[in-house]
């Protein structure tokens, strides 16, 4: 019997994902790096504080859309509340007006989250997808490189300032293709003005970025690719699949890498 395995694009079978939130001006310089290496990111933002003015200032508008342009723009709520304390009527309004205006950026629909002040319920989980939301990012570490289980309690790697380049080191050098490993990072890019540790995201995305093994993807990228997975159908014998999904799929055969069309049949040789 042949085994068969999912890979990610191109047969890999590694991915990094970028996470940062709020939207505030240091965002110009981390998308510069992650652009610079060829690594994605998922950028978290409010639709309600656009430009503000103080310590932690925000882009505007019309500075968003060309800023992230190749990443991606998520929700973390209209105005930033600790959302489990809220009503839940309250939430929902969050999220919608954060989609609503977000939108309007992005020109696509805005589909995942990260939960402001890591603030979550099961209330709250169970509320979003009713809201259009997908997946939504805790704050929680698990320190390992495991697919989560829930991608609406979707627990990163680490924070950039937990143990990055040991991390990144020990993600770079699994080499058991039998496993899909992700390596997830987020905080906020202002955080690196505040500790003057810009050099650090710098040699993290020096060390990992450009990698034949890894796959940069955004968070919604991940969460697509995965749900599609599902709409692929195998024959008894395993043998050959049909890929009913709207994206390219991939997946080893008994050690050789295999692209089913979206929509197309192929019989494994």
């Amino acid at each position: 019997m042949k085994t068969v395995y999912l890979c990610f694009p191109g047969g890999k079978h590694k991915v990094l994902t970028m996470s940062y939130d709020d939207g505030t001006v240091a965002d110009r310089k981390l998308v510069s790096i992650f652009n610079k290496y060829g690594i994605k990111g998922t950028f978290h933002l409010n639709g309600g504080l656009f430009s503000n003015e103080g310590v932690r200032s925000r882009i505007t508008k019309e500075e968003a859309k060309e800023l992230y342009k190749g990443h991606e723009i998520s929700c973390h709520t209209f105005t930033h509340p600790t959302i489990a304390r809220c009503p839940i009527e309250t939430v929902a309004r969050q999220v919608i007006e954060d989609r609503i205006a977000l939108e309007e950026i992005a020109g696509y629909p805005v589909r995942g989250m990260s939960y402001p002040n890591g603030s979550l319920s099961d209330k709250i989980v169970d509320l979003l997808p009713g809201l259009g939301i997908e997946y939504s990012r805790t704050v929680v570490s698990t320190f390992g490189f495991g697919m989560p289980d829930d991608f609406l309690r979707w627990n990163a790697t680490c924070h950039h300032n937990k143990n990055l380049l040991e991390l990144g080191n020990q993600f770079a050098a699994l080499n058991k293709t039998q496993y899909l490993y992700m390596m997830y990072v987020w905080g906020h890019s202002y955080e690196f003005d505040n500790d003057n540790n810009w050099d650090l995201i710098e040699d993290f995305c020096k060390m990992l970025g450009g990698r034949d093994d890894i796959w940069y993807a955004t968070n919604m990228e991940i969460v697509e690719y995965m749900k599609a997975s599902e709409s692929v159908r195998f024959s008894a014998k395993g043998d050959m699949a049909k890929n009913c999904s709207g994206l390219d799929m991939w997946y080893s055969y008994d050690g050789k890498i295999f692209m089913i069309p979206a929509g197309q049949t192929v019989k494994f040789e």
